[in-house]
C-alpha cells in the first residue's frame, strides 16, 4: 500500500466480499462449513468462490457458509441455488470450484463429474 487510493481499493474489495455474503436474491452458493467440511478442505473452497466472484465482479451471486449438510463422507459439499432449482456438488476442491464458476454459474451447465448422485455412499 503506497497511497490513499490503494487503501480505498483494498477497502472496496473487502466490502464487496462482506456484501456478497449478505445478499439473498439471485444465485446462492452454499458451502458446507461444519467441522467435517472444514476438515475435508471447505475453507479454501469457500475462499476460492468468494475471491473469484469478487475479482470477476460477477453480479447477483451470493456465497454463504452453512453448517452441516449431512454427508460427511463426500465433503466438501457445495449447493448452488437458482430460484427453485438446487444443484448439490460434492468432493469439491478449488479446481472444481473454479469449474462450477466457469461452467455452471457463467456457462449454465452443471458440472456432472461432481454432482451428489455420483458419490452417494
Amino acid at each position: 500500500m503506497k497511497s490513499l487510493d490503494d487503501l480505498k481499493k483494498i477497502r472496496e474489495k473487502a466490502q464487496r466480499k462482506v456484501t456478497m455474503r449478505d445478499k439473498q436474491d439471485g444465485t446462492r452458493i452454499l458451502v458446507g462449513m461444519a467441522t467435517c467440511g472444514i476438515s475435508a478442505g471447505a475453507r479454501p473452497v469457500m475462499n476460492k468462490f468468494v475471491e473469484e466472484i469478487a475479482e470477476r465482479d460477477i453480479e447477483n451471486v451470493t456465497v454463504t457458509p452453512v453448517g452441516c449438510i449431512g454427508e460427511c463422507a463426500i465433503e466438501p459439499i457445495v449447493e448452488v441455488l437458482e430460484g427453485d432449482k438446487r444443484t448439490t456438488y460434492c468432493k469439491v476442491d478449488e479446481d472444481v470450484a473454479q469449474r462450477i464458476i466457469d461452467e455452471h454459474i457463467l456457462g449454465g451447465k452443471i458440472v456432472k463429474d461432481n454432482i451428489i448422485g455420483k458419490f452417494r455412499v
